[in-house]
């Protein structure tokens, strides 16, 4: 029995593990309070949020280059601590995820400050709901537990709902929130009864001690179908917050209701919270979070990859194909990037289909570039709304003449999209084309070749409605359209500034690619899929 000198012990180094998360809550705790005094309308609340964030920065960075528990060892792996009876995991990757975040939070911060919105009344209440949001989406990247992982996704949907419809006197903002609400409530209520039922099944909700049961169950003689299912419903939850097909159907008319600015957010910030919770629970379900006592026979642990794997590539090649083909038709810029982000769920799908270090490695390396890429192309929809009023694509012919630099940095941000060289994009789509390669060297999976050329062929396709928009940007004739509000010299700052990274990001390739790869060392490599079918 543990004594209380011991479980404060504990308790304190589990605190302090969990710092950054602290920082958010105190800082949702204070915005709350001073909300409550006479005159807080004064009260710069943006500025606040940014400085709960950028503590919230600071203790991850010093956990990122101060904590040996995340240094690699002789084995190639670091230590994976478990926090508040093993409801959290606490390794390399759960604070690669803070970092991106809390980097992401600052940024959206900058975003909001310099567009306008919230309005000064109702900041409060946005920058609550962001912190809240962001908080969530930290917990999904370290959820340990299958509770955790529900309460998680929770934790970061509700908030969302709210800053979908944050535009009150927005008929469309308030039917972007509701569709986000039913759509979300569907999804939450079938990975809720697969968990149920895993749970139940299992008799746990640690994802290592699930993850045996599941490898046993599978290398088992008989077939299980309420494991499957289980499975399958829990991943369908983690698809609905990622937005792949075909749990994307809020995606387009949420993006299109909100603002640029939620939608930016719910654009890179969800989508990297949900490649890392799917990340986490794939890695754990193949065997790479293993605890003493759980080193089941290989072929037990390769054996799950018989079901998933066939299933994430099928998912993977769907929701890029379907993303890029259905952004053809847009002429609203928000909806365009809606069906793009889609897209892109798709490509960092195809690093996880490989069911590797590397993959997942990949994901991650994605996520780092994709930040820079679609919040840059979402700022600038922001500028250009204040500047025409207005984010129909028809609306911005010829806009080279009246934002110069705006189009320029556009250009950038999609070209980068595409993954055209040598923007950091490209290195981005090279790291996740090269993790499926190596895999199919492998493994000799004729479906990750498939998916491998129809990521090619799908960046090809993806070029043509991207550069469409510079052409009615740059080639068509300029419209007379009175500016509503003119952009001032530090939003050019701002976009030039996430555009300089994507130009000269090439060069920082090895750093990047060093720290994606620090963030996987807690995990085993993954089996490698059988080479015949399953029993």
């Amino acid at each position: 029995m543990i004594s209380p000198e011991q479980l404060v012990r504990v308790l304190r180094r589990d605190l302090l593990a969990f710092g950054p998360e602290v920082i958010i809550v105190l800082g949702i705790i204070l915005i709350l309070m001073v909300r409550m005094f006479r005159g807080s309308e004064r009260v710069p609340f943006g500025g606040l949020a940014a400085v709960v964030l950028g503590l919230s920065l600071v203790v991850s960075w010093w956990q990122w280059v101060t904590d040996q528990t995340l240094e690699p060892t002789s084995s190639g792996l670091s230590e994976t601590r478990y926090l508040f009876s093993y409801m959290l995991a606490y390794d390399a990757f759960t604070v690669y995820l803070r970092l991106f975040l809390t980097s992401f939070g600052l940024f959206m911060v900058a975003l909001c400050l310099l567009s306008g919105v919230p309005d000064p009344d109702d900041s409060a209440d946005f920058y609550v709901l962001l912190l809240g949001a962001t908080l969530g989406m930290m917990l999904m990247a370290s959820a340990a537990h299958l509770l955790m992982v529900y309460i998680a996704v929770e934790m970061a949907s509700l908030p969302s709902y709210a800053l979908a419809g944050f535009l009150k006197q927005r008929r469309d903002s308030s039917e972007a929130a509701l569709k986000y609400v039913v759509y979300g409530g569907g999804a939450s209520g079938l990975m809720l009864y697969g968990i149920s039922m895993l749970a139940g099944k299992v008799g746990t909700g640690f994802l290592p001690d699930v993850a045996a049961s599941v490898a046993a169950t599978f290398g088992s003689q008989q077939f299980d179908a309420v494991t499957l299912i289980s499975v399958l419903l829990l991943l369908a939850g983690i698809g609905f917050k990622l937005a792949a097909v075909p749990f994307h159907f809020w995606c387009p008319d949420v993006f299109a209701g909100a603002s640029a600015e939620v939608a930016g957010f719910l654009s890179v910030a969800s989508k990297g919270a949900a490649v890392a919770l799917l990340g986490r629970v794939l890695v754990a379900l193949l065997g790479g979070m293993r605890l003493e006592g759980h080193e089941l026979a290989p072929p037990w642990w390769a054996q799950v990859s018989w079901y998933l794997g066939p299933a994430l590539v099928f998912l993977s090649a769907l929701t890029m194909t379907f993303g890029n083909l259905a952004a053809y038709a847009q002429t609203n810029l928000k909806r365009l990037l809606a069906y793009s982000t889609i897209a892109h769920a798709g490509y960092m799908m195809m690093g996880l289909c490989a069911l590797t270090r590397e993959g997942v490695e990949a994901s991650l390396f994605y996520l780092a570039v994709y930040f820079f890429m679609n919040l840059g192309a979402f700022a600038v929809v922001a500028f250009l709304r204040n500047l025409v009023g207005s984010e129909d694509l028809s609306d911005y012919s010829g806009l080279v003449y009246r934002a110069p630099w705006l189009t320029v940095t556009m250009a950038i941000f999609l070209l980068s999209l595409v993954g055209i060289p040598p923007l950091a994009g490209y290195m981005a789509k090279f790291q996740i084309f090269a993790a499926v390669y190596h895999a199919w060297q492998a493994q000799q999976q004729t479906g990750l070749l498939v998916l491998l050329a129809l990521g090619v062929l799908n960046t090809v396709l993806s070029l043509f409605y991207y550069v469409n928009v510079l052409k009615v940007m740059v080639l068509h004739e300029p419209k007379e359209i009175p500016a509503s509000k003119p952009v001032s010299g530090l939003a050019l700052v701002y976009t030039g500034f996430l555009s300089l990274v994507l130009v000269v990001g090439i060069f920082f390739w090895d750093p990047l690619a060093s720290g994606s790869n620090k963030a996987v060392s807690s995990f085993y490599e993954i089996s490698p899929r059988l080479t015949v079918s399953p029993r």
